[in-house]
């Protein structure tokens, strides 16, 4: 059970109430209408989320892996189950969706795994500067600020979902896809 109460949109601002609801799903979420508690905090993390999306330096397809490695680190089922869909929906395939849930970058291209196990090093506390090094060779400074925001941005909203105790809308897709 969630801690907090799940808003509905006239308990928010007028000018917040679209904050409500996924621009991807066209319906609101328990993550924003539990974190809709404070609209002005809501504001600003889907604004922060929404430049992590536009502005990483990822394709759609990079930015998801990243996305599923981390919320499957922090073992965050609730954000997992929402980019289990959006990263199918980027051509992110079953056999991948399985491999990251075991960590096995190696069946993902070197590009794709060099970024996965920079991902991981980075909500891991341990980039050095091999790591570094590695992704850098693939991206530029701006990308490398982006990929690891995007990192620790959803490692932290994994611990505010878990904080809160927000709740999926529908039945888990489970940690592997065969889980179905």
């Amino acid at each position: 059970m969630a801690r907090v109460p799940y808003v509905e949109s006239e308990d928010v601002p007028e000018e917040h109430r679209d904050l409500l609801v996924s621009s991807l799903q066209d319906r609101p979420l328990h993550v924003y209408r539990a974190i809709g508690n404070n609209p002005e905090v809501l504001a600003g993390l889907r604004g922060f989320f929404g430049s992590l999306w536009s502005d990483s330096g990822l394709s759609d397809r990079r930015r998801e892996l990243v996305v599923l490695a981390v919320t499957h680190e922090v073992d965050n089922a609730y954000e997992w189950h929402q980019h289990v869909r959006i990263g199918r929906g980027e051509g992110i395939d079953d056999e991948t969706i399985a491999a990251i849930s075991e960590g096995e970058f190696d069946a993902l291209d070197g590009e794709e795994a060099t970024l996965l196990r920079y991902a991981l090093a980075v909500v891991r506390d341990e980039v050095d500067d091999g790591v570094h090094e590695a992704v850098s060779e693939l991206y530029d400074d701006s990308a490398v600020v982006g990929i690891t925001a995007l990192a620790e941005g959803y490692a932290a909203l994994g611990g505010i979902i878990d904080a809160l105790g927000v709740e999926l809308e529908e039945e888990f897709v489970g940690w592997k896809p065969s889980q179905e």
